[in-house]
């Protein structure tokens, strides 16, 4: 009787053992994320609108007039560098874009010829299809 006793207290003192050993750390975890969820939705966000305006960076580019003669030159379609331009990893497109940027405020503030930017385009394509192609 009284091992059966002793072994009842023990099986009850080891439940108890191992459901406050899973409880503390589950609660330990919830209290101590080093980033909250609000953070993390923020920065998916702020990450999402900076890779939209890269993108529409690039497209502006390859939209004006311009950007379609050089593309015709090439005997590229635009739809597909467009497609292409939604393929291509934040790092290069983060460069692709700064560099379309400079390049539509060169040629506004008339530093750079028609055939400047052409050929600046051409190499820009070019490189999507390279990146594309690699991947």
């Amino acid at each position: 009787m009284k091992v059966r006793y002793a072994m009842r207290l023990c099986s009850v003192v080891l439940a108890a053992s191992l459901t406050f050993v899973g409880v503390i750390p589950a609660n330990a975890q919830e209290k101590d994320h080093a980033v909250s969820p609000g953070q993390l939705r923020d920065d998916v966000q702020k990450s999402a609108a900076t890779r939209q305006a890269n993108e529409d960076a690039v497209r502006e580019m390859f939209a004006s007039q311009a950007g379609k003669e050089a593309l015709k030159s090439a005997g590229m379609d635009y739809q597909k560098v467009d497609q292409a331009i939604s393929q291509v990893n934040d790092e290069d497109l983060a460069r692709m874009a700064d560099r379309s940027r400079e390049v539509q405020k060169d040629f506004a503030a008339g530093r750079m010829s028609d055939r400047d930017l052409i050929i600046i385009l051409l190499v820009a394509v070019a490189l999507i299809l390279i990146i594309i192609a690699v991947r």
